[in-house]
């Protein structure tokens, strides 16, 4: 697969190899989010779902400090209103991007705030420091977290969650970790490393099955099991009915006849 390098824009770079997809946030010094980065992440995020050569995507951040403080109160109070445009898939370009069917891995280094939290929790597996913290303090400003009102409580424990919401605390990375936010810690300078090392692994992978997990996921997300167990066996669901017709529905079934490693094609 050739190699890819490209800009979105100066504050959003992209590095594409391999079938795995690097989008990097560089807006120091909190990597705050204002709308036009918020627009160019969203570009970078349709051109990784939309490019059937890459199969997993990896969402970091630059700097040691801040993952990301979420909105660019500076832009706001510079007049930018909550209700901007901020580009297809919403705000950071991945919580609203409709039909993301491959997995999103998050590299956390600092603090994940308000709506950098509610980004990282876009994501499907995160790995983090041990320095790094959580927090949505939007309670404090009399304003509402509200992508993080309806994600998390499904991510951890109800009064975990709502303990968050309503109190605006701090949770640390041990903490985040022990209720499952967080998949991993891993050391700042191994970061990176650790967790190209997951994407590498995915991206070769049954893409066309990773397309169906996520799919399915989010349907049942908002209906009851039943009914999502019933469009399933009717093949309701477009990322199914591609797979169950395809070469690698087969070479699944024949190498696990044959007692070898299937060679996936994501057609």
């Amino acid at each position: 697969m050739t190699d890819a390098t490209a800009n979105t824009s100066n504050e959003v770079k992209v590095n594409c190899a391999d079938g795995v997809c690097e989008i990097i946030l560089e807006r120091p010094p909190a990597n705050a989010i204002d709308q036009k980065t918020s627009q160019a992440l969203g570009k970078a995020f349709q051109a990784l779902r939309d490019n059937d050569e890459l199969r997993v995507g990896v969402l970091a951040t630059a700097g040691a400090k801040f993952f990301s403080a979420g909105w660019d109160l500076k832009a706001a109070a510079g007049g930018e209103e909550v209700h901007s445009d901020y580009g297809i898939g919403g705000f950071g370009g991945l919580q609203e991007l409709l039909n993301m069917n491959k997995p999103v891995l998050a590299a956390i280094n600092g603090m994940a705030v308000g709506g950098g939290f509610e980004l990282a929790l876009s994501c499907d597996i995160l790995y983090a420091t041990p320095e790094s913290s959580f927090a949505l303090p939007e309670i404090r400003a009399g304003t509402l977290a509200d992508a993080a009102s309806v994600k998390l409580p499904k991510r951890i424990p109800y009064h975990v969650a709502m303990d968050m919401l309503l109190t605006g605390r701090w949770m640390n990375a041990e903490e985040a970790c022990r209720w499952g936010i967080v998949k991993e810690l891993v050391d700042a300078d191994k970061l990176m490393q650790r967790v190209r090392e997951e994407a590498k692994l995915l991206a070769t992978g049954p893409s066309l099955v990773f397309a169906a997990i996520k799919e399915v996921v989010r349907e049942a997300e908002a209906k009851p099991f039943q009914d999502v167990m019933s469009r399933i066996a009717r093949q309701k669901f477009s990322t199914l009915q591609k797979l169950y017709n395809s070469e690698d529905h087969e070479e699944g079934a024949r190498a696990f006849a044959e007692k070898r490693s299937p060679i996936w094609k994501g057609r």
